[in-house]
């Protein structure tokens, strides 16, 4: 039986810039096991944003195919697309993206308010999840209060919010210092340790690559052995 619970095979992806075609993805093909760490490493412009955008439901391929647990990813609508993601799919972003009005607490349970989970079983969860990424006395504080590595393990338990089968994180160390890099790498790594996460990172700093179980490169677009 495979355990392959995320795949891309030959997906291109190409926008149209000024009358001219700009093709991002030249036939990716990529496997994700369950309980996975992997990395994906390349250059800026390689294309790895893009494709962590497809894989979870933000996009659409050009050309290929993307499959979540063997079957093909229907999200042919932006109902479906955000249906798919709050029941599968968590995502940390290079700028955190989180909600200046809300506090910590309140940001890590909007997806499950989004999802129309029961409030009372979310905030609980949500305060675990803070505890859990080492902010159990911050949970009151305002994004502007926080530092950057905070913010960033904010977005980290509001992507656990929904116990997603995946995590895509694009470049979660991207806007940190070297120490708050160390200590967000360690961070996911004891997650996924801990929490048998599906975890693939976009990053082109291989300190965080070295950190993964595998790594796929990514350059101009193509995989690269």
């Amino acid at each position: 039986m495979s355990n392959v619970v995320l795949q891309a095979e030959a997906v291109e992806k190409s926008y149209f810039l000024g009358g001219k075609e700009l093709a991002v993805l030249q036939g990716v093909s990529l496997e994700l096991q369950a309980g996975e760490f992997v990395a994906l490493q390349g250059a800026s412009g390689s294309g790895k944003s893009t494709l962590l955008q497809l894989l979870g439901g933000l996009d659409r391929p050009t050309v290929g195919t993307i499959r979540f647990d063997g079957d093909p990813l229907r999200v042919q609508t932006p109902a479906q697309a955000a249906e798919f993601r709050g029941s599968h799919v968590g995502f940390v972003f290079q700028a955190y993206h989180l909600l200046p009005d809300l506090d910590a607490l309140e940001n890590v349970i909007l997806p499950a308010q989004v999802q129309g989970r029961l409030q009372a079983e979310s905030k609980k969860r949500a305060k675990v999840l803070l505890e859990s990424v080492g902010l159990s006395d911050r949970m009151d504080h305002r994004p502007s209060e926080l530092s950057g590595g905070e913010q960033q393990r904010v977005a980290i338990a509001r992507a656990l919010m929904n116990e997603p089968e995946i995590v895509l994180a694009d470049e979660p160390t991207g806007n940190l210092d070297t120490g708050t890099e160390s200590e967000i790498i360690d961070l996911l790594k004891q997650l996924h340790a801990e929490r048998q996460l599906t975890l693939l990172v976009a990053t082109h700093d291989e300190t965080v690559a070295r950190a993964a179980q595998r790594v796929v490169h990514l350059k101009d677009g193509r995989v690269c052995e």
